[in-house]
């Protein structure tokens, strides 16, 4: 019995996998762009989204400012879901839907780039935070599933063409290293 939990996960992520590689490449590619011209001209990246997505907002920044694969000069960037002073603050005189839109305010120049990441597209706290960096001239990266954004939009959507929360996330984690393997290559070749 568990070998068919195996193999079933390990097919279904197959598909999306192979979805993605048929799909993905440009979204991808303009992102990592993006984000190697955000560096290179001193900006910051800010990284936020809920549960699971927070945990990968903040598996971002620390590969950026500590290290990825190999040791270079830490890279500016804060996770916006890592200072439970500043969210329970929000939340509680602000409500949660004022979480990420507060902090981008308070943190993002023009210039920056700022990655929200929402499975179902829809996150209200997420949505309103990418409101709050298209005022502030940021550059806006959506990490979602296959519905996009849903009621607010960014200059990169990346959708993973799946609606299964756990392939979704799967899917991000690894995007998020394809961009950390194409910023470190950047900077060893001297361009960053």
């Amino acid at each position: 019995m568990p070998a068919q939990y195996f193999d079933t996960h390990f097919r279904e992520h197959q598909k999306v996998i192979d979805d993605c590689i048929a799909s993905l490449r440009p979204a991808s590619d303009a992102v990592t762009e993006a984000l190697i011209a955000c560096i290179g001209r001193g900006g910051k990246i800010l990284a936020f989204g809920n549960g699971g997505s927070a945990t990968q907002a903040s598996h971002l920044v620390e590969e950026l400012i500590g290290r990825f694969k190999e040791t270079r000069r830490p890279l500016p960037a804060v996770s916006l879901v890592s200072d439970a002073g500043v969210i329970t603050c929000i939340a509680n005189d602000f409500g949660y839907g004022a979480l990420f839109e507060r902090q981008v305010q308070g943190l993002a120049i023009r210039g920056d780039a700022v990655i929200g990441i929402t499975t179902s597209g829809k996150s209200e706290n997420v949505l309103r935070g990418f409101k709050a960096a298209k005022e502030k001239n940021a550059t806006t990266i959506a990490l979602c599933g296959k519905n996009g954004l849903q009621g607010a939009d960014a200059d990169h959507v990346v959708a993973v063409p799946s609606d299964v929360g756990a392939y979704i996330q799967e899917v991000h984690l690894m995007l998020l290293h394809v961009w950390c393997t194409a910023i470190d290559a950047a900077i060893a070749a001297g361009s960053l």
